[in-house]
């Protein structure tokens, strides 16, 4: 049996002890990895380790499909009903709610967002997201299509099979639940691989999934590396479908795996370089705080962060002004403090690279306006930093930090911003302010990205797609739409009386 890890807090926000198992969850039970490694899962408050996870193996994930796969053809998939399916659904989101506030406080453990920030944003959502597709589960519906009155023409949608989800570390248990919950909906059997560095919640909610008495392998869950699980769930003949959150460089080796292999389907939700537009005729006041939500937001660790700031000369001073007070008001410290905004980096290696861009940029003559440097003796704490007098080339303007920190930039004309908004290989999302609602969306259909806000930024909704246009990724999250990622079109054609001569 693997060990259990139990974790005492004791802080202004949480007190309370909470025990997460450390193994892999295959076929409804908890197991050692057939390897016998561990994987240390680090505090990026200190950088000290917090407890080591079982880690997965080549062998693991063939033994998780061969159960996944048993249970599609046995209990889950099309020999569960959808009102089975949503009842179970509906009492894993019950349970995720019974337990908000240590999912919370895991959230902030590993990941290092606020615990404030996880309870009131990440957690929420989580559980609205399980219950929205609950509400799907027997309301995957086909259509009859009229062919002649000699026959009976019929489409349905089918669970595709065994899929596989690879989750981030940015949004861990957001990730999870956008991503097992249309999928579980479909009636598709998961493995899901959580980050290294965030593991904990994931493990968490396993145990919540077996408690509301899903069959025994329609659910899986392998930690591991993904140059070695990710890249053997990738490339696996038993595995019908992969969907994967992060980087868009994995996301390429994802898609050549699964090329070379069976010819899986695909889905991608990968990288940004948003913009955020500000008008001269915008609420200034507003802007600025919703400029600076857009991209310092969970540390500036989102994909849809609004690390580019346009802003229209006329007000460019106001704003920086403003901007650069509102940045500097904002608290870098103990996620578990009632009264911070932004807690550490999640990892050494994610610290490391953010100080890595902000370096570039002072190298390649950008201006630091604020910030600019680590903070404190332990832990990956950085100060939300601010650039001005950038170039189109610099690897600061082009490429995604996933950090909090951003350039803004002067613009001139409606004509002019549209092209400087859209000169990026990626596309998945774009703020734009103005009090103006013909400008404001005339800008916004002109914008090549999947959401575009309009004086609001980062706001998501499980009943609302998510997914970018360019590098930014294939197909669409949350929504309706998600559903289509896990399943099949089958058309039946009945001959009623029509009879060859």
């Amino acid at each position: 049996m693997p060990e259990t890890y139990v974790h005492k807090f004791d802080t202004p926000t949480f007190k309370g002890e909470i025990s997460v198992p450390l193994g892999l969850y295959i076929d409804g039970k908890w197991v050692d990895g057939s390897s016998g490694n561990k994987i240390d899962v680090i505090n990026p408050s200190n950088g000290k380790l917090i407890t080591k996870i079982t880690e997965g193996s080549p062998k693991d994930v063939d033994l998780a499909v061969a159960a996944a796969q048993k249970a599609f053809d046995t209990t889950w998939g099309l020999h569960k009903n959808g009102f089975e399916r949503a009842r179970l659904l509906q009492k894993l989101g019950d349970l995720m709610e019974q337990n908000a506030d240590k999912l919370a406080a895991l959230e902030a453990l590993d990941n290092g967002k606020t615990f404030n920030w996880a309870r009131t944003t990440d957690i929420d959502h989580s559980i609205r997201c399980i219950q929205y597709y609950a509400g799907w589960a027997d309301k995957i519906l086909g259509q009859t299509i009229e062919t002649s009155e000699a026959k009976l023409v019929y489409v349905r949608h089918e669970p595709i099979g065994v899929v596989a989800q690879i989750i981030p570390w940015n949004f861990p248990l957001q990730m999870m639940a956008w991503k097992i919950g249309p999928a579980l909906a479909t009636g598709c059997s998961v493995i899901l691989k959580p980050s290294e560095f965030t593991p904990l919640t994931a493990l968490f909610v396993a145990q919540l999934i077996h408690e509301a008495g899903f069959p025994a392998g329609s659910f899986n869950l392998i930690n591991g590396y993904g140059h070695v699980v990710g890249q053997v769930l990738a490339e696996h003949n038993g595995i019908e479908k992969i969907a994967f959150t992060g980087s868009t460089l994995v996301g390429r080796k994802i898609m050549e795996a699964s090329s070379k292999s069976n010819l899986k389907k695909v889905t991608l939700e990968l990288g940004g370089k948003s913009p955020s537009i500000v008008f001269d005729d915008a609420d200034l006041e507003q802007a600025v705080k919703w400029a600076a939500f857009g991209i310092y937001y969970n540390h500036g660790q989102c994909c849809c962060a609004g690390s580019r700031i346009f802003v229209h000369e006329k007000i460019y001073d106001q704003f920086m002004q403003r901007f650069t007070e509102h940045t500097k008001s904002l608290k870098v410290g103990d996620p578990f403090d009632p009264e911070v905004y932004q807690g550490p980096q999640v990892s050494q290696q994610q610290y490391d690279r953010i100080l890595s861009y902000i370096k570039s940029g002072k190298e390649e003559g950008a201006t630091i306006v604020t910030g600019g440097e680590p903070l404190g003796q332990e832990g990956y704490y950085i100060q939300p930093t601010i650039f001005t007098d950038v170039k189109p080339s610099m690897k600061i303007v082009r490429e995604e930090i996933f950090g909090p920190v951003c350039v803004v930039i002067k613009f001139k004309d409606d004509d002019d911003i549209v092209a400087m908004a859209n000169d990026t290989i990626y596309g998945l999302a774009a703020s734009v302010f103005s009090q103006n609602v013909t400008r404001a969306l005339s800008t916004a259909h002109k914008i090549r990205a999947g959401t575009v806000w309009v004086n609001t930024a980062n706001m998501l909704y499980p009943q609302v797609p998510f997914g970018g246009y360019k590098q930014s990724g294939i197909g669409r999250e949350l929504g309706e739409y998600a559903l289509a990622n896990y399943t099949a079109v089958k058309a039946v054609q009945v001959n009623l009386h029509l009879n060859l001569s």
